[in-house]
């Protein structure tokens, strides 16, 4: 599959570099080519529609929505390290994040999900959030556009319309970090929000303030004026296998507290497997039933501590849903807390795994001056003419064979060093471009991130 390094979708215009302009690449002047590295195996990975699953945000995001995958999240990054990332006036915030310890295994009870839910149920709440959405003015009622009407009336006396607005609700999950208010939740589920309502299982509805949102990873953090707010025990997602209990709560539809489980089906799934290729995460996989309305809220293990934010599923299947590792999930919240954003390093090229096969496709249609002499690597298709790949030196065209001294034989490889690097970093990149072998360095900078309206 194709797969893109960190950066924003990168489109066939004068910004960009594609393999063509170049004249020892011009085989990406045909077509077939150029659309079997911009588009690899996207149809064929498409079956599957991907909802996030937030009631009224359960737009359908197939590929075919993103022709460029733009990143390997919702990505192939590690959760980022935790040292450091904690700043003076966090010291409350910390150690309420911190993994449970003494929490004992719950499997040997019969009713060891019931026990797990008494314990984390009263930590879980409901969101409740309004934007306004503005339609813009400036067109015409839809029967003034028609052939017929204008052939008589013409351009002369044609309303224009004047810019709407309406409310969208919806509602989502999330689960309290500490006793103090401090909630954590998918950025999807408060983005964009005039208002974020948070209702405890008590009943008690309270105003929240977004803190801080990380669309790449979509985590977000809301606190609220509370006090002696009951709160979750957190997990090590770093240790999960396939096969163990996986246990959903959230609110469905609507539907409070709704209790489902299944089993750990799979870890570490990228973005672009799932087919969300915006995002910077490796999700974990899930059977547990997991509906619109359920996004933000937890996974559990069988003790009963977080191990997931549940996210998204795969919209015409059954039992494909997936959660963001609470590690990395707790990572990103930390840094939320202290600074209201996290920055990602990224390159902004477009590029995909060289394998045997694309260097033989690529190869038949290239100049013996230019044709591909690396075996393995990753091959970068294009990138924007202002990234700061294109600032370091790299090209269309080269195959990046290794990044800080490791050898790199895919990109999903690429995407977690380039995500472990911090902007402005010296990065050093070893590639191949043509018969040579070029030692370069490039400065990540930071990802280019725009509020999206999913």
């Amino acid at each position: 599959m194709k797969q893109s390094e960190p950066g924003p979708p990168v489109s066939q215009s004068p910004s960009t570099r594609p393999l063509a302009q170049r004249s020892a690449h011009s085989w990406l002047r045909q077509p077939w080519l150029r659309r079997s590295l911009s588009y690899a195996l996207m149809t064929a990975a498409s079956a599957g529609t991907v909802l996030l699953v937030t009631e009224y945000k359960t737009t359908n995001y197939t590929a075919a929505n993103y022709p460029y995958e733009t990143l390997q999240y919702i990505g192939a990054s590690p959760a980022p390290a935790t040292e450091g990332l904690v700043s003076e006036g966090l010291a409350e915030n910390s150690v309420l994040l911190s993994q449970a310890t003494g929490t004992e295994r719950l499997v040997g009870d019969a009713n060891f999900i019931a026990s797990a839910v008494e314990r984390v149920g009263p930590a879980v709440v409901r969101i409740d959030s309004e934007r306004t959405v503005v339609s813009q003015g400036g067109g015409r009622p839809s029967i003034f556009n028609d052939p017929f009407f204008r052939d008589f009336f013409g351009e002369m006396g044609v309303p224009e319309q004047a810019p709407t607005e309406r409310v969208e609700r919806g509602t989502g999950s999330g689960f309290i970090l500490n006793a103090n208010g401090t909630i954590l939740t998918n950025a999807h589920v408060v983005e964009g929000a005039d208002t974020v309502t948070v209702t405890l299982k008590d009943g008690r509805e309270l105003r929240g303030e977004v803190m801080g949102q990380d669309p790449l990873t979509d985590v977000a953090v809301i606190k609220v004026d509370a006090r002696d707010l009951p709160t979750v025990a957190i997990g090590n997602s770093d240790q999960l296998r396939p096969g163990e209990w996986a246990i959903a709560i959230g609110n469905p539809l609507g539907l409070d507290n709704t209790v489902t489980a299944g089993i750990i089906s799979a870890t570490g799934r990228t973005s672009s497997q799932i087919r969300v290729p915006d995002q910077r995460v490796q999700f974990i996989q899930t059977d547990a039933a997991i509906n619109p309305g359920n996004s933000g809220g937890p996974l559990l293990n069988e003790r009963g501590e977080v191990i997931g934010i549940n996210t998204a599923i795969i919209g015409n299947a059954q039992g494909l849903g997936f959660a963001i590792p609470i590690n990395q999930a707790r990572s990103i919240a930390e840094r939320l807390i202290a600074n209201g954003k996290v920055d990602h390093a990224y390159l902004g090229v477009q590029m995909q795994t060289l394998t045997p096969a694309l260097k033989e496709q690529v190869n038949a249609s290239l100049r013996a001056d230019a044709k591909l002499q690396a075996d393995s690597g990753v091959l970068i298709v294009q990138m924007a003419a202002d990234a700061p790949a294109a600032a370091g030196g790299l090209q269309p065209g080269d195959v990046i064979l290794s990044m800080r001294g490791q050898t790199v034989t895919n990109a999903t490889q690429v995407q977690q060093i380039v995500e472990a690097t911090a902007v402005g970093d010296n990065l050093p990149i070893t590639v191949a471009r043509g018969a040579q072998t070029l030692e370069l360095s490039v400065r990540p900078g930071a990802y280019p991130v725009a509020t999206r309206r999913r």
